[in-house]
């Protein structure tokens, strides 16, 4: 199997989402002993065409062989260094409550080499409190430590009115990725990435749709 040492450039976070999909239901495969699929056999696990399958690939090289299919294990790995799963990621969370606790007691993200190694709170009682094993550390402390542990993800759960200056600390501190839960929108450089999760948003979008069918 040949794999192209140069990537394209031009990408989606669609495509890199359906990445991580594809490298969840192809360690479900590997479990059952399938050593080769190929492309139309992925369709029996996911919501997508062969030809989705193959082209979200090409974009990153030459994975498999033609009237062979491709080895499960090799597809694997390498899926999971395009997306960055081959390593241990620290991620810092910023907001213990209802939905960063929550968070804390989520044990999935250890399969995908995902570890919340720092928890931050503004609120004086819960500092110094242990969650989940983890110390809860003041939001003061924040910029010290996101710099000395060189952390480059983190998680807002703070309140909205919060959210922007917290944001600030951590783009300051080096941080390059954040997961936003507080219904806010952040304005960020064009250097960081910024991922939204607004569950009422989703809710309610989900809400109109189910709407037009009664």
């Amino acid at each position: 199997m040949k794999k192209n040492s140069k990537v394209k450039k031009k990408f989606s976070l669609e495509i890199i989402r359906r990445l991580n999909l594809y490298l969840r239901n192809l360690k479900k495969i590997s479990e059952n002993k399938i050593e080769i699929i190929s492309s139309r056999e992925i369709t029996h696990y996911l919501n997508v065409t062969p030809e989705q399958f193959r082209k979200d690939l090409s974009y990153f090289g030459e994975f498999g062989k033609r009237g062979v299919g491709y080895n499960v294990r090799f597809l694997i790995h390498e899926i999971q260094k395009i997306v960055g799963a081959h390593v241990v990621w620290n991620i810092a969370l910023i907001g213990v409550g209802k939905v960063g606790s929550a968070l804390l007691g989520f044990d999935g993200f250890s399969k995908f080499n995902i570890r919340i190694t720092h928890a931050f709170d503004a609120e004086e009682e819960k500092i110094g409190q242990t969650r989940e094993g983890l110390m809860i550390e003041a939001v003061g402390d924040l910029k010290k430590i996101i710099k000395k542990e060189n952390i480059k993800i983190a998680i807002i759960a703070t309140p909205p009115e919060v959210a922007q200056g917290i944001a600030n600390v951590l783009i300051d501190s080096g941080v390059k990725g954040i997961l936003n839960f507080a219904p806010v929108f952040l304005k960020v450089p064009e250097n960081i990435f910024v991922s939204n999760v607004d569950m009422a948003c989703e809710l309610e979008s989900l809400i109109f749709f189910v709407k037009q069918f009664n």
